[in-house]
């Protein structure tokens, strides 16, 4: 469950964040100067500025979807999936590629999406972690092997792997309810690897789909805080 919760929860709490902060309209974006300054902030670990670069850019995350309207998915986890291949782009992206933010992470949320695409279709198999999403500056591909690798170092920063392990079930356990926590493994695949959409989890759970919606984003609202509060104040203790 752990290795679960370490390459799902960290990312889809950020997500969340942003996803409920964005009201009707999406941000204005940033100017290249205010972009390069927070990509430097948050390659040392500034949260706050990773969150405002994943937010100033979710409207790329719409306009990617829009291109995938047509599909047998729900607009609502079109979107969450969107957001997770926004966040690996922020997660990841140097200002030394030569490109800018969103050409980047143009690339990141539309390889996301195809993936899932892919998985619900059952080719997932033929899905490879050395499937190239792109250059960097160099000519040099880039690899989603890379990018999950980066990812997980990047999120939990400084903490080795006996803390990564101590803090995150600490976090689980006391932030969220049974249902709360029954809903977020059956959404992410924490156990079993096996995504649920909202519709499923409803259906199996015998409740609505807004509801199971409500409860998903109350509970990673939760998980954001808790996991933000710890780094604000580095403690070791939760």
């Amino acid at each position: 469950m752990i290795d679960g919760l370490i390459e799902f929860i960290f990312p889809f709490t950020i997500f969340l964040f942003g996803y409920i902060t964005n009201g009707s309209s999406f941000p204005q974006p940033l100017n290249k100067n205010e972009e390069y300054e927070l990509i430097e902030k948050s390659k040392v670990g500034d949260l706050e500025a990773r969150n405002i670069l994943i937010e100033r850019n979710l409207r790329l995350v719409a306009h990617v979807v829009k291109k995938y309207k047509s599909v047998n998915m729900d607009p609502e986890d079109l979107i969450s999936i969107g957001t997770i291949g926004l966040i690996k782009a922020v997660t990841t992206f140097d200002n030394n590629k030569g490109i800018r933010l969103a050409t980047y992470a143009a690339k990141c949320i539309e390889n996301e999406i195809l993936m899932t695409l892919r998985s619900d279709k059952k080719l997932k198999n033929e899905i490879s972690l050395h499937e190239p999403l792109g250059t960097d500056k160099e000519g040099n591909s880039i690899y989603l092997i890379d990018i999950i690798k980066y990812e997980c170092e990047e999120v939990i920063g400084r903490l080795d792997k006996e803390q990564k392990i101590d803090i995150l079930n600490k976090i689980w356990d006391k932030t969220l309810q049974k249902r709360e926590k029954t809903i977020i493994e059956m959404r992410y695949g924490i156990r079993n690897n096996d995504h649920k959409t909202q519709r499923e989890i409803a259906k199996q759970l015998g409740i609505s789909r807004s509801y199971v919606s409500r409860i998903e984003k109350k509970a990673l609202k939760k998980l954001y805080d808790a996991l933000l509060n710890y780094e604000r104040s580095d403690i070791k203790e939760v």
